[in-house]
């Protein structure tokens, strides 16, 4: 819940879907697993990317994309780096690939919360102020 988008309800069902999240090799493994991440169709050496593949769990993946939603909404009053990428990448791309790509986004970085235990604010990305070690 330390993610900004990510709430109790998607943090409890990204859990109990996941399990154990070093499953997975790293986030992309994740963020493709719940299709969000676009389907290839490459030939000849030309890549050529296509929609999200939509694999996966559909209610995580609604899930994480209401919460990217209300990121982008968010992020036009703030000023911190995550905010300010959303809006970069929504005036260079459009409103739904940055929901989109901000979803993806959230699913690496939870990855990386379950499976090495790291703490998002220390990067500077959470909502909350993390609690001191001393406390």
């Amino acid at each position: 819940m330390q993610l900004q988008g990510v709430g109790c309800t998607t943090a409890s069902a990204l859990v109990s879907t996941v399990g154990d999240a070093r499953d997975f090799k790293n986030g992309r493994q994740l963020a493709a697993w719940l299709g969000l991440v676009p389907g290839q169709y490459s030939s000849g050496g030309k890549t050529r990317l296509g929609r999200i593949t939509k694999a996966g769990d559909g209610y995580l993946r609604t899930l994480l994309v209401l919460g990217a939603k209300s990121v982008l909404a968010a992020a036009r009053n703030k000023q911190d780096r995550l905010s300010r990428w959303a809006m970069a990448l929504e005036v260079r791309r459009g409103y739904w690939k940055a929901v989109i790509a901000i979803a993806a986004k959230n699913a690496r970085m939870a990855w990386a919360v379950l499976a090495k235990g790291e703490d998002q604010a220390d990067r500077g990305l959470s909502t909350t102020n993390p609690i001191p070690a001393s406390a």
